[in-house]
């Protein structure tokens, strides 16, 4: 190669460059647009189009990108509170004081990181609120509701394992709450008598804390859990969970759309002319088959390409939920106590807000509220794909006029029924109160948790007998279950103060 062609070669540099990067050009036609989608291992989790109807703001309200910029933000902001966070009960307290005070911007930093944890919390459960209420749980998409699912369990872990880190009182006390819970079947093999040969409670105890008490073993664990081994999860589990919504057609829609609900949103007039019939085959990867993919039976009509549309909105709902994150964090600080002190209990010492519904009803009985009743709820939130097996239009709220008043009517219902056991254990107490002596297999089996599990499923009964569906039945009780939690999460968080005692505000706790 002469000189020449060397200076030449310098200076298309940046074209080449270019060029190697963009494989297919500008994307300024709808082919280089999908080849751009497609062969980009960053965006081809997309499809290459997306239909109109699933950009309206009021179908999905962003709530799952909402939460994956959530955890990117967790991702980035952990990233840098590691560089001078220290695992290490003699040091993890100082660090954590170290970021809070010295370290330029660690203040910052470590409230982005706490709101976010917040708002992925919040955003993953109105997620899931959203998926079931549009029926976007039914046909191809059942088993991406299971990932969806695990995907709530690994948040709420990467919270729980997370809360030890900072070494104070609020945390110590926090995770001794928890650890107690996980040793809560203890109370179902003491009453067997089969502890001293069968303790499935101690054994979790032990596997989360390493060891009867909460030391450095448990901050090693919990350490390493939050950094590594939850998040690697997290981000399989959250792959495979888009990658499904993809392969499944995309997000769910109505299959009668009428052009009242897609005004006001971008269209492509190219792609209304594209095919004069929808495709009926799809493409296998060894031949050309007659297929049974969402892509049979639905042409490109009302889509449009994915980039840039898809990608502006997406991006929109990051800065949005950035922007949102640090304006908390710009006025709210992340809680720090003082260091924790084994021989200090906090009075009261609660959980994390998440959890603060459980301990409620923990106090009635650890091993239902705390196990029981979460493992039935989880149980059944797994099962409702494959027992609502109904077929109908997805993606309409609450389905059709009737839906919505089975949850109006179970939301003033489940409202009622919590709202008076709460007060009737308030002001008269419940069956230890009344009966000392009475037997724990009792207390175990009838608590205010169970009794609003039983009440619960016999208003979804009711509603499956009257209107013989199984679906109107699983919108009144995962409503009812919404609804109780809500209440459950706001009676503890308020009104509970030293000693689990009722109070009308914390204003109103004595002073010590």
């Amino acid at each position: 190669m002469s000189f020449r062609d060397f200076l030449h070669n310098l200076a298309s540099l940046p074209k080449t460059f270019r060029d190697s990067f963009v494989r297919h050009g500008r994307p300024t036609t709808d082919r280089t647009r999908s080849q751009m989608v497609m062969s980009n291992v960053f965006l081809h989790i997309h499809s290459t189009r997306i239909h109109r109807y699933t950009l309206r703001k009021t179908f999905t309200f962003g709530l799952g990108i909402i939460a994956a910029a959530s955890f990117f933000i967790l991702l980035v902001t952990g990233v840098l509170l590691m560089i001078y966070y220290k695992p290490s009960v003699a040091l993890a307290y100082d660090s954590i004081k170290d970021i809070q005070f010295i370290a330029p911007g660690g203040r910052l930093i470590r409230n982005i990181h706490r709101w976010a944890t917040n708002v992925m919390i919040v955003s993953v459960l109105f997620h899931m609120a959203r998926v079931f209420y549009t029926a976007a749980y039914k046909e191809t998409r059942s088993f991406n509701w299971l990932i969806g699912i695990v995907l709530f369990v690994l948040t709420l872990g990467l919270s729980f394992t997370g809360y030890l880190l900072p070494w104070d009182q609020l945390a110590y006390w926090a995770i001794t709450i928890g650890s107690n819970i996980a040793a809560s079947p203890r109370e179902l093999t003491d009453l067997l008598g089969i502890t001293p040969y069968f303790d499935p409670g101690g054994l979790m105890k032990t596997l989360i804390l390493g060891s009867e008490e909460i030391g450095q073993e448990a901050l090693i664990r919990f350490f390493w859990l939050h950094c590594m081994v939850l998040p690697l999860a997290l981000v399989l589990f959250l792959s495979a969970h888009f990658w499904r919504v993809r392969k499944d057609g995309g997000l769910s829609r109505p299959d009668n759309i009428s052009p009242e609900e897609l005004e006001g949103i971008e269209q492509d007039e190219d792609a209304n002319s594209a095919f004069d019939k929808a495709p009926q085959k799809t493409y296998g990867l060894m031949c050309l088959v007659r297929g049974t993919s969402p892509a049979v039976g639905r042409g490109p009509q009302d889509t449009v390409p994915s980039w840039p549309t898809l990608f502006v909105a997406e991006t929109a709902l990051f800065m949005l939920t950035l922007a949102i994150v640090c304006i908390l964090a710009y006025f709210f600080n992340a809680p720090l106590k003082e260091i924790a002190n084994a021989a200090v209990p906090e009075n009261p010492a609660k959980a994390p807000w998440y959890f603060l519904g459980l301990q409620e009803l923990v106090s009635y009985s650890a091993f239902m509220g705390g196990v029981g009743i979460p493992s039935i709820t989880l149980l059944g939130l797994a099962l409702i794909p494959y027992l609502d097996r109904e077929k109908q239009s997805l993606g309409h709220w609450f389905d059709n006029s009737q839906g919505r008043y089975v949850a109006t009517a179970s939301l003033v219902y489940a409202t009622c029924v919590t709202v008076a056991m709460l007060v009737f254990t308030v002001k008269f107490g419940w069956l230890r109160n009344w009966f000392p002596h009475i037997s724990q297999l009792v207390i175990l089996l009838i608590n205010p948790g169970t009794v609003l599990v039983a009440l619960f499923a016999f208003w979804s009964l009711r509603y499956m007998i009257k209107f013989d569906s199984t679906r109107i039945a699983a919108i009144g009780l995962f409503t009812c279950f919404i609804v109780s939690f809500v209440i459950l999460t706001y009676f503890a968080t308020i009104h509970r103060g030293p000693n689990w005692g009722f109070y009308w505000m914390p204003s109103q706790w004595p002073v010590h």
